[in-house]
C-alpha cells in the first residue's frame, strides 16, 4: 500500500506539472478529470464549476456508458446544482470539505444530502461509490467540485474509495484549482477582447465566439480521429484551437463601425475594407512565438478562403503596405484549422437569430452546407460536422447569446 501511495504521489506531481502547460479551460478540465480518474481507477466522474450561487456541471466522463467522442455530448448539457446541503456536490461546495460515499443508494436519512438518481435512471447506469472533493485555491477561493465515481479493482469490480484516496485527491485538487483559476482568467481576457470587437460589430457576441470555439474543437476531434492522428497530438491541437477559433474575427476591432453596423448592402469599396479584418487580425499575432498565437493568426487570415479558390485575402504578404489581395488559396493550400473554423463560423451565423435577421431552419442550413462543400467548404470537414451534429446542437444550446 505504501508503494502504491508513493506511485500515486509521483503521478500527481507529474500531472500537476503538465496542467500548467494547458491554456484552454475546456482542455484543462478534460485533462484534470481524465488524470484524476486514472490514478484513482474511477470509471466515471464530473467537474462542477461555481457559477453564482450554483455549481454548473462543466465536464463529464464515463467509460462504461460512452466511448470516444460520444462522451462529448454530455459535456455541453446544462445542469446546475445549488450550493447548499441537499446534494452531494452542493454539500461539498457549501462546507468546503470532501465527502466519501460507499454506496450512493444507501445514504442514511440522518444526513442532509441525498443522491439524485435521475441520471442513473435515464442512462441505465449504477452509481455505487462516490468521492467528492472541493476545488479550492491557495487563497481559499472555491472554484468548484471534483466528483469521482465507481473506482474499479483489477478484476473490474467496484470498490469503495479509501481515506488515503481522499488525502491524495485533496492534494491534487489544490493544484487543479489553481490551474483552473489561471485558465479562467485567460478565457475572461479573451472574452474582453471580443467585447471590444462587439462594440463595432453586432454579429460578434460572446455566445457566437464560444460556440465557434466549441464547434471547432469537436469537428477537429472527429476529423483527426478519422485520420488516425495520435491522441496526444489531438489534445495538444485542441488546446490551442479553442482559443484561436474564438479570436477568428478579432481584426474587426480596426474596422470602422460605420461599415460593420451598416444595415444596407455594402459597396465594393466598403466590402474591401471589411475584407481587411483578416489581414489585420493576422498581424495582431505575427510577432509571437506561442502555438496559440500562431494558430490564431493562421485562422484569422484564412477563415474566409474557399475550397475552390474564390475566397479572400488570398496569397498576400502580411508586411506589405498597402496590402494587395492576391489569388485565392484553394483546397489544401488553406490551413486545416481555418477550413474547420469556416464551417463553424458560417453555420453559427446562419442558424442564429440576430436583431437584423431570423435564424435559418436547421434543414436549410444543413442543405446549404451540403451544397457548398467542394466550392466554399472542405467536403471532409462538412462530413465531420454532420456526423457529430447532435454534439453541435448541444453546444448551440449551451452558449446562448
Amino acid at each position: 500500500m505504501a508503494i502504491l501511495k508513493k506511485e500515486k504521489l509521483q503521478t500527481i506531481l507529474q500531472v500537476t506539472e503538465s496542467l500548467n502547460q494547458i491554456k484552454d479551460i475546456d482542455s484543462l478540465l478534460d485533462r484534470i478529470l481524465l488524470e484524476s480518474r486514472r490514478f484513482m481507477g474511477a470509471d466515471a466522474g464530473s467537474i462542477y464549476l461555481v457559477q453564482g450561487n450554483c455549481l454548473r456541471i462543466s465536464y463529464v466522463q464515463n467509460d462504461s456508458m460512452l466511448k470516444g467522442n460520444s462522451n462529448n455530448r454530455l459535456i455541453y448539457q446544462n445542469h446546475e446544482v445549488p450550493i447548499d446541503e441537499h446534494s452531494m456536490s452542493g454539500y461539498v461546495a457549501y462546507t468546503k470539505k470532501p465527502l466519501i460515499i460507499a454506496d450512493a443508494y444507501a445514504i442514511p436519512a440522518t444526513v442532509p444530502y441525498q443522491f439524485n438518481r435521475s441520471f442513473d435512471i435515464q442512462s441505465a447506469y449504477r452509481t455505487h461509490a462516490v468521492m467528492s472533493i472541493p476545488l479550492i485555491t491557495v487563497a481559499n477561493r472555491l472554484i468548484g467540485v471534483l466528483q469521482l465515481i465507481n473506482p474499479l479493482n483489477e478484476a473490474g469490480v467496484v470498490v469503495p474509495f479509501s481515506e488515503e484516496d481522499c488525502l491524495l485527491g485533496m492534494h491534487f485538487a489544490i493544484q487543479a484549482a489553481s490551474a483552473i483559476e489561471r485558465a479562467q482568467i485567460t478565457r475572461e481576457t479573451i472574452l474582453r477582447m471580443i467585447k471590444i470587437a462587439q462594440l463595432h460589430d453586432p454579429k460578434e457576441t460572446g455566445g457566437h465566439v464560444n460556440r465557434v470555439g466549441a464547434y471547432s474543437i469537436e469537428i477537429y476531434q472527429k476529423w483527426a480521429s478519422d485520420h488516425g492522428v495520435d491522441p496526444e497530438e489531438i489534445k495538444r491541437q485542441k488546446d490551442a484551437l479553442r482559443i484561436a477559433a474564438m479570436l477568428h474575427d478579432v481584426g474587426k476591432v480596426a474596422i470602422s463601425d460605420l461599415i460593420l453596423k451598416k444595415s444596407e448592402k455594402l459597396s465594393a469599396d466598403e466590402f474591401g475594407v471589411v475584407q481587411m479584418h483578416t489581414v489585420l487580425g493576422a498581424r495582431l499575432f505575427s510577432d509571437s512565438s506561442s502555438d496559440v498565437d500562431a494558430m490564431a493568426g493562421e485562422i484569422a487570415l484564412n477563415h474566409h478562403e474557399k475550397w475552390d479558390g474564390s475566397g479572400y485575402p488570398g496569397q498576400i504578404r502580411l508586411d506589405e503596405n498597402p496590402i494587395r489581395m492576391g489569388k485565392g488559396k484553394k483546397a489544401d493550400e488553406i490551413p486545416l484549422m481555418a477550413r474547420i473554423v469556416a464551417v463553424a463560423d458560417v453555420f453559427d451565423a446562419l442558424i442564429t437569430r440576430r436583431i437584423y435577421k431570423d435564424g435559418w431552419a436547421e434543414e436549410k442550413v444543413l442543405e446549404y452546407l451540403e451544397e457548398q462543400k467542394a466550392s466554399h467548404f472542405d467536403p471532409e470537414i462538412v462530413q465531420a460536422f454532420i456526423s457529430i451534429y447532435d454534439i453541435i446542437l448541444a453546444i448551440h444550446r449551451r452558449y446562448p447569446d
